[in-house]
């Protein structure tokens, strides 16, 4: 049973504690590394990918071009860093591209 607050608080804040009481960090995590990829690559790059799948802090994305993953591997820890930085903290670890 949830904890009952006697004082108000904010709809950030209750969301918040739901997610971490249930234990929903993983999920979102999820979604929203799929959608900062998709805000930061832009359509050129999201044309091409056809799955993406974080596992672990290892982010696997399969792409159907082998010239667009030969390229987009020499710029890994670029596009980590802007992962992590999009996403407010350190979620992507390592990136495989496939």
């Amino acid at each position: 049973m949830p904890k009952r607050h006697n004082e108000y608080i904010s709809i950030k804040e209750a969301l918040k504690e739901f997610v971490e009481t249930n234990k929903l960090n993983k999920g979102l995590n999820k979604v929203n590394v799929a959608e900062a990829w998709a805000k930061l690559m832009g359509k050129g790059v999201n044309n091409y990918t056809t799955g993406i799948h974080l596992e672990r802090h290892t982010l696997y994305i399969h792409l159907s071009s082998s010239v667009l993953r030969e390229e987009l591997s020499y710029g890994k820890q670029k596009i980590i860093r802007m992962l992590n930085e999009e996403l407010g903290e350190e979620i992507v670890t390592k990136l495989i591209l496939r």
